[in-house]
């Protein structure tokens, strides 16, 4: 009964236009009215679907919409149906749409993109490049271009960027990785669509860098640093013993957690590092003290803290940050008097750094260094093969044995001519 109420059609005063009722929906005191419009199109009967009341639609509108296709019909220009004249609709609406976007694309600036979508894809993304990326984006990124659009930021504003950062002494390696954010946020801009152009970096020369350390300790002079350390706090003692034995990275230490400990296969797994996650295998020394750790950790709860090296107080359980004991140490041991060029200076990462160039000299093995160290190629440990000082002394050996061969063979050959001339 009800489908035969909503197929009954009513005609209404006005030619072509006629309406059916809803079966319960009211619109008003009435029932809703769907209403349609029949109208001839080069000679047959079209009918074409409008709406319902309660969305607008009147007797008086749709009959408003009859004589305007048959207008359009009779003069030859613009819609002549529904089906065409919502199609004009919907391109005139999706041209305005564009419009709009584009407008927007070009009045997005920098500063805008980094902070709304730019970095909090970094701190989803990669957390621990993202405060990196802050910081220099409120030190260097905002004050220069923030305020600039894309289109509008050229070679020019980067190049007078490096040279602002250049002046005050930062680093080539600061100065270079600011600009990698520029040109990661211009790649980033242009993939999700906001931008069509190229990066404004691709015209700016790189700064040269090189961030080398040249300096590493002596076996001597590490066995003094360790000793000295102990003296003032065990757990930096160890964090330094196991960058040494081992070749970590603060960061590598600092995260290390129990579970990554395996001290019967005498195993380390280093995981989320620079580079990847790795394996790597530690000395005697570094086994006993991981024990020595073990056997006297009791935190509140009476089980091991998750972290090999936790932090303490406030921050317990978390992450320990840089310790400055292991600073005033190198200070104290005179490690760095009279030192300003900062690759010669003995950091926490010198510790890293002994450790590849000492088993370099022991094994002249590149392939080994690379994996002990966690390199991805063999680039960066070739250069524990090209400055260790004892392999240095080595060749300048070796050359002076040849050459005094050489001289000795040319003073015998020369004394020989000079006896058959007599």
């Amino acid at each position: 009964m009800e489908d035969a109420i909503m197929a009954q059609w009513f005609k209404t005063n006005f030619p072509g236009v006629r309406y059916r009722k809803h079966v319960t929906r009211k619109h008003g005191v009435q029932k809703d009215r769907y209403y349609t419009i029949r109208y001839k199109l080069n000679g047959k009967d079209r009918e074409e679907s409008l709406g319902w009341a309660s969305e607008g639609w009147t007797e008086k509108k749709a009959y408003d919409r009859v004589k305007e296709l048959k207008e359009n019909q009779k003069v030859g220009e613009g819609p002549q149906t529904l089906a065409e004249k919502r199609d004009i609709e919907a391109k005139r609406k999706e041209a305005d749409r564009a419009s709009k976007q584009q407008i927007e694309k070009n009045t997005l600036t920098f500063g805008d993109f980094f902070e709304k979508t730019y970095l909090p894809q970094v701190k989803a993304d990669r957390p621990k490049s993202a405060r990196a990326d802050e910081g220099l984006y409120n030190k260097w990124l905002k004050p220069a271009i923030s305020t600039l659009t894309f289109s509008q930021i050229s070679p020019f504003h980067i190049e007078k960027l490096k040279k602002s950062m250049t002046e005050v002494g930062r680093a080539p390696r600061t100065v270079e990785y600011c600009l990698a954010i520029v040109r990661q946020v211009f790649n980033y801009a242009h993939d999700v669509g906001v931008y069509a152009g190229g990066s404004p970096t691709a015209g700016v020369k790189r700064p040269k860098i090189d961030n080398a350390r040249m300096r590493y300790l002596t076996p001597k002079e590490a066995d003094s640093l360790l000793q000295a350390l102990k003296k003032k706090s065990t757990t930096v003692h160890d964090m330094a013993l196991l960058s040494l034995h081992c070749g970590l990275r603060y960061g590598e230490i600092a995260g290390l957690q129990w579970q990554d400990v395996d001290l019967d296969k005498s195993a380390l797994t280093i995981r989320d590092a620079k580079t990847g996650s790795r394996t790597t295998f530690m000395t005697a020394t570094v086994a006993e003290m991981l024990k020595s750790r073990i056997a006297g950790l009791d935190d509140d709860n009476g089980t091991p803290a998750d972290f090999v090296f936790p932090a303490r107080g406030e921050k317990k359980g978390q992450k320990p940050i840089m310790s400055q004991t292991y600073f005033r140490v190198v200070k104290d041991l005179g490690f760095n008097d009279g030192i300003t060029d900062r690759k010669l200076k003995v950091t926490f990462h010198t510790l890293r750094h002994t450790h590849g160039t000492l088993l370099y000299e022991a094994t002249h093995d590149l392939y080994l260094v690379q994996k002990s160290l966690g390199h991805k190629t063999g680039v960066m440990a070739q250069r524990y093969a090209k400055m260790t000082e004892s392999r240095l002394r080595d060749a300048a050996q070796v050359m002076n044995q040849a050459l005094e061969v050489k001289g000795a063979a040319g003073q015998a050959q020369a004394e020989q001519v000079v006896n058959q001339a007599t």
